[in-house]
């Protein structure tokens, strides 16, 4: 018997869908609980116990792409209730099949589809990394809208996305599908991203899935899936806040990671999901695992399959993605005793609430309409606002006699593995881009110099000298790997016929993401002996920095006049860089992460604890016996929160009024253009040592040049709160420094002093 042949008694709840997706931003009512409740008690009173492991069960399609599933084990599974969610199955040919399987299974359950949408879907943003310096949080959670929009229209419902880890080490591969390395930054865009995709739940609206809790940035050495350990102080002041953020924000799921937190894997540990995430937070929706890592749980050594499933399930986890460890042995285990009812029926509620609140229920098709693809996907506008938002993530490190903007004029030589390139526009993470439609470099600066300048291009050399790391089809999805000397003398030839040299050089797409470690940050040697003889011609030379992390710019940045700093821009990433390149558009980007004048540096960040044998900023009070380097100063190249921009902006001392701190920033360049004016607190005595300063507040202003504005910062009392050693969140009463700037950087700060009694 189908589900509405079981529920024609309670279809009156099934009404009330439509009002609790309106409402679902806000919470909902007491009586929308009601509703929802009677619905799944119905529900889960027909349900055995396979098919409620069924529904905890999570397995991946057949298709990233668009395409029919044809004779796929998946449908067999739904059709047996074996399976209710499927990860990466794109388009609604594929998709609708997954629901007329549901359809035929004995309860008529729908299902629920995830996909990887991190950036766009196929209108592609900058990557989460280059998104965060944009310090837009407007334009954020638009993207996240517009991705909703798009993969909704797709027939995804689910995305696994926002990661919102803290990244202290550049090492990690994936600091670049975060948000950098601050708690504040990176709790508000995380609330912003959890309501550009969730909405109210309508029809152009996806669940959001925060990741990776938890501690997931926090891996030793920078490598992925490795150990992470650090004291609960640490964890709730420096790398919770952002998950708790997202939570409270109404996230939909969370998923685990796959680290280990306290000695026990976070899949594993009921104090990090059921104590923190649940409790402490009041966080109800449903925990799925990252990709097989219940298995992993093995690997750790706390089990088998059988053994690691129990306590995955005990400590709060409800879906399990690609294990198979719930749908294979719970039933065992609860013949055994190990696991009870109770604690099955739980997470199975916790799952088919999220059905219930997508709309599924009511209307299995309801992501399904073939019309949308054409109609919703990689419109006009769509890419316009990608465009603008990958201009506001470029960030200007270096712009010697302001050699940026470059006129349209004369004789331009584009050079770089980066720079005719298509496949790797986009960046890591964007399984659904459609690369194809996404212009290169090359082909943006041609359309904005046509009638104006003559551009010459030569790839000039490989991505690195080792032919077993650039595979062409391979992994890092790099351009065929050539003669390296050909290419030079290409290089060189075009170079000394033009006026000025753009270098587009950095990272391949894939040598950042997940399990794309390095361990060392500097410019592969290829492109640096490139650049090296490039410089020697003497002429004006723009170096385009892309890359999906902080990177080692030393000695380019003693070398080269001018760097802007590019990430991957995404689908529209060539125009935009031509906006910024000829000054169409005024650089705002500031950095998130701080960018280290060597590898050994890391991990590195600004809002550091003090020692007990301190070292300024500017190494002047070097010692043998200070906790400093003697090769390289403590500070890093490009601190946290910077960036240049074509004008300038001169900033006023701080002035109070109460616990009102105001600044007058005046425009003085030529240009009109966007300052971020950031707020940095520091407490001077507490019960704990406390960071030397932490980011408390920032603001986005546009000032046309000469103009001048005020600023104003209210010192709330939560952003003098910390966790003491107790964990208790309290605000000590005494001095506080208050510092305004247009970055973290000392020598850039106003100051003043601030008593709260």
């Amino acid at each position: 018997m189908k589900l509405k042949r079981l529920f024609l008694g309670v279809l009156v709840l099934v009404a009330g869908l439509n009002g609790l997706a309106q409402n679902q931003k806000d919470g909902l009512t007491e009586d929308q609980k009601k509703m929802m409740n009677a619905f799944i008690d119905q529900l889960m009173s027909k349900m055995t116990v396979e098919e409620k492991l069924g529904q905890m069960n999570l397995l991946p399609g057949t298709s990233a792409t668009t395409g029919e599933l044809k004779n796929s084990p998946l449908l067999t599974l739904i059709e047996q209730g074996k399976l209710g969610t499927v990860l990466n199955q794109k388009g609604v040919d594929g998709i609708r099949q997954l629901q007329d399987a549901a359809k035929r299974s004995r309860l008529g359950i729908p299902v629920l589809v995830g996909m990887d949408v991190i950036h766009g879907y196929e209108t592609i943003f900058p990557i989460p990394l280059g998104m965060s310096c944009s310090w837009n949080l407007e334009a954020i959670e638009q993207a996240a809208r517009i991705a909703a929009k798009e993969a909704t229209a797709d027939g995804i419902c689910w995305t696994y996305s926002p990661m919102v880890d803290i990244a202290l080490d550049a090492r990690w591969g994936r600091i670049a599908e975060g948000n950098g390395e601050d708690p504040f930054l990176g709790s508000r865009i995380a609330e912003a991203l959890v309501r550009g995709y969730q909405g109210n739940y309508g029809p152009e609206n996806m669940m959001a899935c925060v990741k990776h809790y938890a501690l997931y940035g926090g891996a030793e050495a920078g490598r992925d899936y490795n150990t992470v350990d650090m004291s609960h102080v640490r964890m709730y002041n420096q790398f919770f806040p952002p998950y708790e953020a997202a939570a409270k924000a109404g996230a939909g799921s969370v998923m685990t990671s796959f680290n280990i937190v306290d000695y026990i894997p976070a899949t594993a540990n009921k104090w990090l999901i059921d104590d923190v995430l649940r409790k402490q937070w009041g966080w109800n929706g449903f925990v799925v695992t990252d990709y097989g890592s219940i298995a992993e749980i093995t690997k750790h050594g706390l089990g088998d399959l059988q053994q690691a499933s129990v306590l995955a399930l005990k400590a709060g986890t409800d879906m399990d993605m690609c294990a198979e460890g719930f749908i294979n042995t719970l039933e065992q285990s609860l013949k055994e005793g190990k696991v009870t009812m109770a604690e099955i029926d739980q997470a199975c509620r916790r799952v088919l609430e999220a059905k219930y609140i997508l709309g599924l229920f009511e209307d299995p098709y309801r992501f399904l309409d073939p019309k949308r693809h054409e109609t919703d996907i990689y419109t006009t506008e769509h890419r316009q606002a990608a465009r603008q938002l990958a201009a506001e993530s470029f960030v200007l490190l270096k712009n010697e006699n302001s050699l940026l903007p470059l006129k349209k004029q004369g004789k331009i030589a584009l050079i770089g593995p980066m720079a005719d390139n298509r496949i790797n526009m986009a960046g890591t993470w964007a399984p659904t881009a459609t690369n194809e439609r996404y212009a290169t470099l090359k082909e943006a600066m041609e359309k904005a110099l046509a009638g104006k300048a003559t551009l010459s291009y030569a790839q000039g050399c490989n991505f690195t000298s080792d032919s077993t790391i650039q595979k062409d089809g391979g992994f890092y999805r790099q351009t065929p790997f050539k003669d390296a000397e050909l290419l030079k003398r290409e290089a060189l030839d075009i170079a000394r016929d033009a006026d000025v040299i753009v270098c587009a050089m950095g990272e391949s797409a894939e040598m950042s993401g997940e399990c794309s470690s390095r361990a060392t940050l500097e410019m592969f040697d290829t492109q640096r002996e490139l650049l090296e003889a490039l410089l020697a011609l003497g002429k004006p030379l723009v170096v385009l920095n892309f890359a999906g992390r902080p990177t080692v710019l030393t000695w380019e940045n003693s070398h080269v006049p001018a760097i802007l700093q590019v990430w991957f821009g995404g689908s529209e990433a060539g125009d935009a860089i031509c906006d910024v390149l000829f000054g169409d558009k005024v650089p705002c980007g500031k950095l998130t992460t701080s960018m280290p004048q060597a590898t050994g540096q890391e991990p590195l960040y600004y809002n550091y604890l003090p020692t007990g044998r301190p070292v300024g900023e500017d190494l002047s009070t070097f010692s043998k016996f200070g906790s400093n380097y003697f090769d390289v100063r403590n500070d890093p190249l490009f601190p946290f929160g910077f960036g240049l921009s074509y004008t300038t902006f001169e900033y006023s001392d701080i002035h109070f009024n109460g616990r009102k701190a105001s600044v007058t920033v005046t425009n003085t360049g030529d240009y009109d253009g966007v300052e971020i004016v950031q707020l940095y607190i520091h407490d001077v005595v507490a019960s704990i040592t406390r960071p030397v300063k932490e980011l408390k507040g920032f603001k986005r202003i546009h000032l046309k040049k000469g103009e001048s504005k005020e600023v104003t910062f209210e010192i709330k009392d939560d952003l003098l709160k910390f966790y003491n050693s107790s964990l208790d969140y309290v605000l000590e009463p005494g001095e506080f420094e208050i510092m305004i700037g247009p970055d973290s950087s000392l020598k850039h700060l106003k100051k003043a002093v601030m008593t709260v009694n």
